[in-house]
């Protein structure tokens, strides 16, 4: 289904119950707000499903939004979800009965009724803005939150991810009017004091592999008590071991209470496909940044990534 058409499907149906992922980020919270926003716009009746996960400052973005509680919906809709496995505990009743996804991953796992994929998008609200653009209804309202998706999914333009037309995209944005200033500095430029002492711990725990071009950055509970850290604190924390001179791959390997350790990786995905990777553990993502969970500790997890990606360099090298 391009843009056009599913803007035409959303103009068709009403009474929208709008889904994001499990461990939200800044590309589905703003993805979903963005839509609410622009259904309402129009006329339509149209909520965002609770993000039981969300932290304190994505979960502002949904104020207003959110489903109250009794909501029958009859159009579910789904917001940068690649599989039915990335839908929180909540969502999971609605998993048979999704009308339409709307997602940027190559991974896509098509378990909608209709799907919008353009996986050559950097972020999921690259397509929600021409989807909104398209009902007629792009405000600053609903400009804000789009620009929210997009900057934090290409790391504010930083990443290899980021086109031409993400950039075209986020000034049509800033063409709204929105306090992108403002958007950019509370994600990008500010960290509690927690997330600084926790940068400098990690630091020291940095271990590196493959001569200094792989390095692992593992975040155990440990280090996060003795820096004070929660939840909160770890927005965009996939990015650290990502930033020293000479890393070509980064992991980040965080350590759970229920005995699981949640992977991201970040490739330069010209020499090692991180969704490659992730998927030899059950995950996926993009080529570029992709993640999985293993069960067990922090040591199991660090050897299961480091086989995966032993493995998908030999393979690449072989193939």
């Amino acid at each position: 289904m391009t843009c056009l058409e599913a803007a035409e499907f959303l103009k068709a149906h009403d009474n929208y119950l709008i889904l994001t992922h499990k461990r939200p980020d800044g590309d589905t919270i703003g993805c979903a707000a963005a839509l609410c926003g622009a259904l309402r716009a129009i006329g339509k009746t149209a909520h965002v499903l609770s993000a039981l996960d969300a932290t304190e400052l994505l979960a502002s973005y949904l104020e207003g939004y959110t489903a109250p509680e009794g909501f029958v919906p009859h159009t579910v809709v789904s917001v940068d979800v690649a599989s039915l496995g990335l839908l929180p505990p909540n969502a999971e009743r609605y998993q048979d009965g999704i009308d339409l996804a709307i997602d940027h991953h190559p991974s896509q796992a098509f378990f909608a009724k209709e799907t919008c994929l353009e996986a050559d998008k950097a972020a999921c609200g690259e397509i929600v803005y021409q989807i909104c653009t398209d009902l007629g209804a792009m405000d600053a309202a609903v400009a804000a939150p789009l620009y929210l998706a997009v900057s934090t999914d290409c790391g504010c333009f930083a990443y290899a991810n980021t086109t031409a037309n993400t950039h075209r995209v986020a000034a049509e944005l800033i063409d709204q009017g929105i306090p992108y200033q403002l958007i950019n500095k509370r994600h990008f430029r500010t960290k509690s004091r927690s997330r600084m002492l926790l940068d400098s711990l990690l630091g020291q725990a940095l271990e590196y592999y493959h001569g200094g071009t792989v390095a692992v950055a593992p975040v155990t509970l440990a280090l996060m008590a003795q820096a004070g850290a929660t939840q909160e604190d770890m927005e965009d924390i996939a990015a650290f071991a990502g930033q020293v001179e000479g890393v070509q791959h980064s992991v980040t390997i965080r350590e759970q209470e229920n005995g699981e350790c949640r992977i991201s990786l970040r490739t330069n995905a010209k020499l090692l496909n991180a969704s490659a990777v992730c998927a030899r553990l059950d995950g996926g993502g993009h080529a570029a940044a992709a993640g999985c969970t293993v069960k067990g500790a922090m040591a199991e997890a660090r050897a299961a990534i480091l086989a995966a990606i032993d493995a998908q360099l030999n393979e690449d090298a072989h193939g």
